[in-house]
């Protein structure tokens, strides 16, 4: 642990050219007292380290004097895909060893490559997160991404829509999704998608599976993808929008947006639009029309127009007098 600090400071030196003991002691998390230490060991080492006092001062490299010693340990390789996913890192337990091999390879840049690198890090930042959403907690994932990476079989006690279920399975990889993660695992003859957040337990067995060298993750997670958006609203609904009403549509979701996208004017003035919404069930379509009324229009099916008149008169009848 103390050389794998010492390496790591001696390359955040040769990144960032000065820092104080109490910045170092906050990036690793330890006190100044054993950055002091550290520094002292360096120097002891060979390395051309020194400090100055007061105002601006901090401990630096001897101008021109660079390491060589920047090969990624096991860790710091698994962490390589993540460099720009520090939170996504975090979650997996891989958050160190990210910072860590960010760092070596900066420091393996040529000339101002490194400074021109860092500057663009440190002026651009992901966030995976839709507004007003916090991460959820999924203290299963580092073990369950162990699993996926060494292939050994798991048992997972998981909290479905159906109640619970357990499932032994083989994982086949994780997902981050819109700022939640998911595990594509093969139990028996189905391969599925598990939400992270909704496992309960989880057992890493001592049997060891070979990977599948016919499955590629990004692949099935795309057809996986599709296949759920067209069950999930697997009924159509034909609409009339003013522009206001297209305007408010979109901002349903990209399957609106989209149907918005593809609409056809409509024969009547004003910039009215016909459209065909996908839908998810002919009650969603009734409330989703009577919440944009009267920019929308439901004009097929005829069902569906027959049981938004319904619910409107009743609407009507219930607000014709004080409550």
């Amino acid at each position: 642990m103390r050389a794998s600090r010492l390496l790591s400071i001696l390359i955040l030196l040769q990144l960032r050219q000065r820092l104080t003991a109490e910045q170092l002691a906050a990036e690793f998390e330890v006190s100044p007292r054993t950055i002091h230490r550290d520094i002292e060991a360096l120097s002891a080492a060979g390395v051309p380290v020194y400090g100055e006092r007061g105002p601006g001062g901090g401990f630096q490299l001897h101008a021109g004097w660079r390491t060589q010693l920047t090969g990624l340990d096991a860790d710091e390789a698994r962490a390589l895909p993540l460099l720009t996913l520090p939170a996504a890192a975090r979650e997996l337990g891989l958050g160190d060893a990210a910072r860590r091999a960010g760092a070596k390879l900066l420091a393996a840049l040529p000339g101002d490559s490194a400074t021109l690198s860092g500057r663009l890090q440190a002026c651009f930042h992901v966030d995976p997160l839709g507004w007003y959403h916090a991460p959820d907690a999924v203290p299963h994932l580092p073990a369950l991404a162990q699993a996926v990476l060494d292939g050994r079989r798991v048992l997972i006690d998981y909290q479905s829509w159906k109640g619970p279920r357990r499932y032994q399975a083989e994982p086949l990889g994780l997902v981050l999704k819109a700022g939640q993660w998911y595990a594509v695992v093969a139990a028996g003859a189905r391969t599925m998608t598990l939400k992270v957040t909704q496992v309960q337990a989880l057992t890493v067995l001592d049997e060891v599976v070979e990977r599948r060298p016919d499955f590629d993750l990004a692949r099935w997670w795309q057809a996986s993808v599709e296949r759920f958006e067209r069950e999930l609203r697997p009924l159509r609904a034909t609409l009339r929008a003013s522009p206001e009403g297209c305007r408010r549509l979109a901002e349903l979701g990209d399957y609106a947006a989209q149907a918005v996208a593809r609409a056809t004017p409509a024969p009547s003035p004003a910039g009215w639009r016909r459209l065909s919404l996908p839908i998810e069930t002919a009650e969603q379509a009734v409330r989703l029309v009577m919440g944009l009324a009267p920019e929308v229009e439901l004009i097929d099916p005829a069902s569906l127009r027959a049981q938004l008149a319904r619910w409107c008169r009743a609407l009507a009848r219930q607000h014709q007098s004080p409550p």
